[in-house]
């Protein structure tokens, strides 16, 4: 079955919005590679860009949430756009509220986590960082 791994463009700070997602998600990143990691002759990396992100890894349950800080020389991600949400499907109400509280901490909810009228308990937010978030919790799936 193929897999959906969400990828994030970040505008230099994308260590720290992972190591955020970390605090709430647990677990440990598989990859960091920076951009100093792979400078060469051929592929030279100013001072500037030496440390940030060309590729971190957090796995969620089975899947992996990816990002990247996009170099300058590439202009800035426009972190106020619509980058489409992340949608999360927790396994129970409880945690449904951990994951939308910790992860809206500093953020701006949307739609606050409540029982909608579908059936599901849902809400939705952008988070400090300005990456969109749904989360659900369904108790009949």
């Amino acid at each position: 079955m193929a897999q959906i791994n969400p990828h994030i463009n970040f505008n230099g700070n994308a260590e720290e919005a992972f190591t955020f997602y970390k605090s709430v998600f647990g677990g440990e990143f598989t990859e960091i590679i920076r951009f100093k990691d792979i400078a060469s002759p051929e592929f030279p990396v100013s001072e500037s860009e030496a440390n940030k992100i060309l590729n971190i890894a957090l796995p969620i349950g089975n899947n992996v949430l990816l990002a990247n800080d996009v170099p300058e020389s590439m202009g800035r991600t426009n972190e106020n756009e619509n980058r489409s949400k992340i949608s999360i499907r927790a396994e129970s109400k409880e945690e449904a509220d951990k994951l939308f509280n910790g992860l809206s901490a500093g953020g701006q909810i949307e739609m606050p986590i409540e029982d909608g009228p579908w059936g599901s308990y849902f809400g939705m937010f952008r988070d400090k960082y300005g990456i969109e978030w749904m989360v659900d919790f369904n108790p009949k799936k």
